[in-house]
Formats: structure tokens, C-alpha cells, sequence
């Protein structure tokens, strides 16, 4: 099948409703797999022609149902079902965050192994296992995107640089592992270079929490000012 996919999908394999703008009820389909991009969709409905958008709401549950526009990016029809792929033209922030908490729920190791291979989170500080647990016990309002890349500080209580890796990214946090402590309650200015070959994303925040970790390493939570979706979402199409 052709694949044109510039972003990971996760492979759900299970039933959910979708209904096309106009429609009076939702209907059964089988969602093979689901991504911020994209989809792989079977069902009997019959959706526009190939590259036309079109507005549908997808239910992945009863209390999570995300409102995307969309176009048929290719169809195949197997014994009176079709199966679509379909590329988001767009999807809210707030769908993206729904989707996430969905596939984190019920797919936990699949979110784990496309956001952050296996080899890097036995690197890292403290061991996946141990990770995993943290993330568990992290009731956040925002969730917490794993993420893997550079990023640069500066100490606003004694105008301090350092370097530092972000592990993680919300709209409102970030986690960093340095190599050298920042106490709770240190203001801080960062730059996040995000691998999208835009400029570095700068934000400002405190250290809510800082602790050791093995190989001599530090980790740390930086609450930010405000909620920065527009910076998230630069993290979530990397």
C-alpha cells in the first residue's frame, strides 16, 4: 500500500465510530492505525473522492471523540469494505492531546518505543523501568511528551549558561538532564533547538523539582510562565 507518511502512526487494530459531516448517526469502522498525520480506516461508509477535504468526527472511545479535516490520501476496496488512508489537513491541539492520552492508555509500549527508542531510555539516568514508574505517579494537566534533544539555560538568579538534554515537553513543562544541579525554585531561560530547522524555541520558567541521578547526571522539572501549545505543537510534528 502506499505509504507517504512523514510522521509515526500507532497500530490500534480496534473498533471506533466515525461519522462524516452531515451524517445523522455515527458507524462502525475498524481503525487499523491513527497518528497526528494521518489514519488507516475500514469501513463500508463511503467517503469523498481522492483529495477532496472533507470534515469528520472520529470516536475512540465514548468520551473521546476528536473532530478532524481531512482528505483521502488512497482507497482499496476488499469484499464490499473499503479501506481508506487519510491525511489530516487539520486537528486542534486539545484532539492531538485526546489522541495522545488514548493511545498512552491503552498502548503505553507503543508510545514508549516511537517516541524514544529502547537504547536511549537505558541510557538514560535512571532506567526505563524506573521512568516509567515516574510517569505513572505524574498527574500533570498537560501530558508530558517524551522528547530527546538539546537545549540551553541560563540561571537567572546568577546569570549562569549551562547544557542540558530535554527528556520531555508539555505546554506548560519541560524535564531536562544536565550535568549539574539546578535547585527548586531557580528561575530559568531556555532554548529548546528543536530539530525542525526552525530557531531555537525560547521560553522561560522555575525549577519545580531537581534531583540526582545515576552516572553523576541531574534531572530536573521546569514549570514554564504560561502554556506554549504553538511550541508544543513544533515538538509533536518532529
Amino acid at each position: 500500500m502506499p505509504n507517504h507518511r512523514r510522521a509515526g502512526r500507532w497500530e490500534v487494530n480496534r473498533q471506533a465510530k466515525i461519522k462524516l459531516a452531515g451524517a445523522y448517526a455515527f458507524a462502525d469502522c475498524n481503525l487499523k492505525n491513527l497518528g497526528f498525520r494521518g489514519m488507516q480506516v475500514i469501513t463500508k461508509i463511503k467517503f469523498p473522492a481522492q483529495g477532496l477535504p472533507f470534515h469528520f468526527s472520529l470516536s475512540l472511545t465514548s468520551d473521546i471523540v476528536l473532530d478532524i479535516e481531512g482528505k483521502v490520501a488512497w482507497q482499496q476496496v476488499i469484499n464490499g469494505y473499503s479501506i481508506y488512508g487519510v491525511y489530516f489537513i487539520k486537528i486542534t491541539d486539545k484532539d492531538k492531546e485526546k489522541m495522545y492520552q488514548f493511545i498512552h492508555n491503552d498502548f503505553s509500549r507503543q508510545v514508549q518505543s516511537t517516541w524514544w527508542p529502547d537504547k536511549e531510555i537505558k541510557n538514560l539516568e535512571k532506567g526505563g523501568e524506573a521512568m516509567e514508574k515516574d510517569r505513572l505517579k505524574d498527574r500533570r494537566i498537560f501530558a508530558r511528551f517524551p522528547a530527546h534533544f538539546p537545549a540551553r539555560f541560563l540561571d537567572a538568579s546568577s546569570n549562569k549558561e549551562g547544557r542540558a538534554t530535554a527528556c520531555d515537553v508539555s505546554a506548560k513543562g519541560v524535564g531536562l538532564v544536565l550535568g549539574a544541579e539546578l535547585p527548586a525554585h531557580t528561575p530559568v531561560e531556555l532554548w529548546l533547538d528543536i530539530p525542525d530547522q526552525g530557531e531555537p524555541l525560547y521560553t522561560r520558567g522555575e525549577v519545580a523539582w531537581s534531583q540526582a541521578a545515576a552516572g553523576n547526571a541531574f534531572r530536573c522539572g521546569i514549570n514554564l510562565e504560561r502554556a506554549d501549545l504553538m511550541g508544543l505543537a513544533r515538538v509533536l510534528r518532529v
